[in-house]
């Protein structure tokens, strides 16, 4: 049989692409080949030292410290003892013609008031005289407990209080309401005593009063003192001092 040469190029352009579908499928499969370990020289990245990487912590504080806190540490000063004789706080001395009031636990007839007689002396049922003038109330209670300890009774129980003040007086002059003698009740300032003046007169210099404490002469302005000047001029009175208020 005589071929075309059309026929021939048909036949060939079939046949090699099923050759090569069956040499594909009758080849081994490729296998992988292994990673190569890396060259002995190559560097390699070494992991974080634990030691070197963990930051100290501060070691922990204990109950006492070492020298170098005490020496930080401010030392508190140390508190003295003492005490402004203008302080409010200064305990009221018993004086002549005082009034007081005396109570013995479970003792009426020991209980009452008593006056301070003009030379400063008190009696009392029992234990008779002693001096009043001069003590504080502390110091007059202390000495009643002696006397009842060592004579009637153990172990006292004693109260005094100080019913009415008629040895510390000041007095007042001038412009004022009220003039006169006034009780100095404790720890007053000036302007406590003009609370008892009933007021001031029309037309009274306010600026030129002063007060007379023995021979000095203390200048006060209540113009300034009553708007918060000046706040030194008033000062605490004292037994005796006598104030003139101008007009």
């Amino acid at each position: 049989m005589t071929l075309t040469l059309r026929t021939v190029f048909a036949i060939i352009a079939v046949s090699v692409p099923c050759a090569a579908q069956t040499a594909s499928e009758t080849a081994p499969p490729a296998t992988l080949k292994p990673l190569s370990p890396p060259p002995a020289n190559q560097s390699r990245i070494a992991p974080a030292n634990p030691k070197a990487a963990a930051v100290p912590s501060p070691p922990a504080r204990t109950g006492t410290s070492d020298s170098s806190d005490r020496k930080a540490k401010p030392v508190a000063p140390e508190l003295t003892a003492a005490v402004d004789k203008n302080s409010p706080l200064k305990p009221y001395v018993i004086g002549s013609l005082d009034v007081l009031s005396v109570t013995v636990w479970n003792d009426a007839k020991l209980s009452g008031f008593f006056d301070v007689r003009p030379d400063g002396m008190m009696s009392m049922p029992l234990i008779g005289e002693m001096r009043a003038d001069g003590l504080t109330v502390n110091e007059l209670t202390a000495l009643i407990k002696n006397k009842l300890s060592a004579t009637v009774m153990e172990d006292p129980e004693v109260n005094v209080q100080v019913a009415r003040v008629n040895s510390k007086k000041f007095y007042i002059y001038g412009g004022c309401l009220r003039q006169g003698e006034f009780p100095l009740n404790g720890s007053m300032t000036v302007m406590d005593a003009f609370a008892n003046c009933g007021g001031f007169k029309d037309f009274v210099n306010l600026k030129k009063i002063y007060i007379l404490r023995g021979t000095e002469q203390i200048p006060f302005n209540y113009k300034d003192v009553s708007h918060g000047k000046h706040m030194e001029q008033n000062r605490q009175l004292q037994n005796g001092d006598r104030i003139f208020v101008p007009e």
